[in-house]
């Protein structure tokens, strides 16, 4: 695949959109930056994503949203809004498997070129220190979501990275924007540290 081919789409919601930070600060900016420098050719990321998103949301807007197949990279990043609405873990292994099947297909058929990022945990951070909230129940439900994407990524041979160890990291977890909740550039600069390895062999391909 030449240079000017390798495209990269970035599926899912406040977390890939990167809320409260400019775009270029993103992971997705940042991740193509990075390969960038390390002399691997990516197009800019496509990034379909906002803020608050479920899983079924993310569908819709894929329904109605216009793509340019195959891509060199699909990364898929959703569910912290299934978990934070109450949604049950069933619905989001059918929904998750659905748009993980898509992603799939818009990286050429071939699962190797999807990429699969676990939900952080908003568990660990200040705005979760509110009334009603527990933060360890948080981070149980979120281990639980994260469990299903998973298996469900193992399933069809597509890579996994988990970056909720690192949003729990005492020296992430604070790294935040203002409303105390959604990562600054710093940490998703962290973030890269388990991205950006797998993404670098999957586009190299």
């Amino acid at each position: 695949m030449q240079d000017a081919d390798r495209r990269f789409l970035a599926l899912g919601d406040s977390y890939t959109i990167g809320e409260g930070v400019a775009e270029h600060q993103g992971w997705p900016s940042q991740l193509v930056a990075r390969l960038r420098a390390r002399g691997v050719g990516i197009a800019d990321p496509q990034i379909i994503a906002r803020t608050g998103w479920t899983t079924d949301e993310l569908a819709s807007a894929m329904d109605a949203g216009q793509f340019r197949p195959p891509y060199a990279l699909v990364t898929l990043l959703i569910g912290v809004n299934n978990q934070y609405r109450g949604r049950r873990p069933d619905e989001y292994r059918e929904q998750f498997g659905d748009l993980l099947q898509r992603a799939i297909a818009l990286a050429g058929s071939d699962p190797r070129r999807a990429l699969a990022i676990s939900i952080p945990d908003w568990g660990a951070t200040p705005f979760a220190r509110g009334p009603g909230r527990d933060p360890q129940s948080i981070a149980a439900q979120i281990d639980g979501f994260n469990a299903v994407a998973r298996e469900l990524a193992d399933a069809c041979g597509t890579a996994f990275v988990d970056v909720t160890g690192i949003s729990r990291d005492p020296r992430c977890r604070n790294l935040l924007v203002a409303d105390d909740l959604h990562p600054s550039a710093a940490q998703y600069t962290r973030w890269l540290e388990a991205i950006a390895p797998v993404a670098a062999e999957i586009v190299a391909r």
